[in-house]
């Protein structure tokens, strides 16, 4: 129920649905829902390849060198758990292939905001966190400001779901 002051007199008005919009606001959310679902299966794996290559291209060692994305060389890559990194340099690229596990983003390069609520999702390279020593990525930088309201409660949580969602 809301409540409209109109010239000094509180009126009430109530929301009337007819059942023709009740039906396609119904069916609406039916949809949508069939969609996320679909959505979270078709993309969930053990790494976001989401343009191609891990990270959307982007130089992972960067991430922790610069503090920033930084896009990486078509020409410089290197291959971890079945997925093509690119490095904007021959010096990044080694450093990678010596320990992959340092640089390689968390929960497969998925977004850590969705993870931890339990599905996967595309990731902007530029909305991303380094917490101790460890690149979490995330779909925007304002979802990535939601992650960060309780970032020890979602990395929790993101790791307590990662293994459920990485089996595909």
């Amino acid at each position: 129920m809301t409540r409209h002051i109109v010239r000094g007199k509180v009126k009430t008005a109530t929301a009337n649905l007819d059942r023709r919009a009740f039906l396609v606001l119904g069916a609406s959310a039916v949809a949508a829902a069939l969609i996320a679902g679909t959505a979270r299966k078709a993309w969930a794996g053990k790494v976001n390849l989401d343009g191609g290559a891990a990270i959307r291209g982007h130089d992972p060692v960067a991430y922790f060198t610069e503090g920033a994305a930084v896009a990486g060389d078509p020409s410089i890559t290197a291959t971890h758990d079945g997925a093509t990194y690119r490095f904007a340099s021959a010096e990044n690229r080694d450093a990678f292939a010596a320990d992959p596990d340092r640089y390689a983003p968390q929960y497969g390069g998925y977004c850590a905001y969705a993870v931890a609520n339990g599905y996967t999702a595309k990731i902007d390279p530029e909305a991303f966190t380094v917490v101790d020593e460890k690149l979490y990525l995330n779909f925007s930088k304002g979802v990535r400001s939601r992650w960060e309201r309780d970032i020890p409660g979602n990395i929790s949580k993101g790791d307590a779901n990662w293994p459920g969602l990485s089996a595909g």
